[in-house]
């Protein structure tokens, strides 16, 4: 009798889930304002406080790491960024694989529709955007800019791991793929973070699923405002990413019309064909997401 109650116990043991002998994973979350101009927020599941915190800062690193490595309007010590590229400094090999990349696979993915050597027209719009008094970019200049957006003239020598522009007035503007990119290397480099979803300005990412085995879930927001705040849901499994670009966060407005920060680069002219793009991508390719929600967006 004793050795059939043990083996009974045994047996009950055996079925018990395996989750009863892990860590209880509590949710915690953490939020930036110093990343890539824009609100990031990272949530995820850890068995402390101590454990979480030391989580967050490696992912918070990661992405301020890469905040500075692709901005092209500030110098920082000890780090060879864009802005350096853009003034003739080499590229280390990190920023020169990017640039690789971007000219390879995101300009072709998106019919040249993302193009990270339209600095010339995205400039104008940026100093326009940030203006005390935002007005649209004078017609001339806007078109004078378009003769300088060749990518071809992005000069790439993969065996001297050097950058050279053709073009003297060509300079370098990633803000279409650089966040998603960021994210989804921060994404993958994360250590000993198996269950969070980072949303980094509409860049979301999930890493792992939640504890009880149910997927992330990100929403879709109504790019104009009314009620729902979201038109729809959408479930992340590990390495699945939903990006989303809209005319509704950054824009001003002149003269009653609103001019978005997405360029169509046929015209060097905010786009118009949509309100908002949200692209569901698997299998760890945000950074190509990123690059395709611009792309669709400014194409007709």
């Amino acid at each position: 009798m004793k050795r059939c109650l043990a083996a009974l116990a045994l047996a009950v043991l055996l079925c018990l889930p395996l989750t009863a002998c892990q860590k209880q994973q509590n949710l915690y979350s953490a939020t930036w304002f110093d990343l890539f101009d824009t609100v990031a927020i990272v949530q995820g599941y850890a068995a402390g406080q101590d454990e979480w915190n030391a989580q967050a800062a490696a992912v918070q690193e990661d992405l301020s790491r890469y905040n500075e490595l692709f901005d092209i309007y500030n110098h920082y010590d000890d780090v060879v960024n864009l802005y350096d590229v853009n003034a003739g400094a080499a590229a280390a090999p990190e920023l020169y694989a990017f640039l690789r990349w971007c000219k390879d696979t995101a300009y072709p993915a998106t019919d040249g529709a993302t193009n990270i050597a339209a600095g010339a027209v995205l400039r104008l719009w940026h100093d326009a955007r940030e203006s005390d008094s935002p007005a649209p970019p004078d017609a001339e200049a806007i078109a004078a800019a378009l003769e300088h957006i060749d990518i071809e003239n992005l000069v790439l020598d993969d065996d001297a791991q050097t950058v050279y522009f053709a073009d003297p007035a060509m300079t370098l503007d990633v803000g279409a793929v650089g966040k998603g990119y960021a994210v989804e290397q921060a994404a993958q480099a994360a250590q000993g973070l198996t269950s969070a979803l980072l949303n980094i300005g509409g860049n979301v990412r999930a890493i792992g699923t939640k504890p009880d085995g149910k997927l992330w879930t990100a929403g879709v927001e109504n790019p104009w405002g009314d009620d729902p705040a979201y038109i729809q849901a959408v479930e992340l499994a590990d390495g699945d990413s939903l990006v989303i670009s809209g005319d509704y966060q950054r824009y001003f407005e002149y003269g009653g019309v609103r001019y978005a920060h997405l360029i169509d680069l046929t015209t060097g002219w905010p786009a118009r064909y949509v309100s908002s793009v949200a692209v569901l991508a698997h299998a760890d390719t945000g950074g190509l997401a990123d690059a395709l929600s611009t792309g669709l967006f400014c194409l007709p």
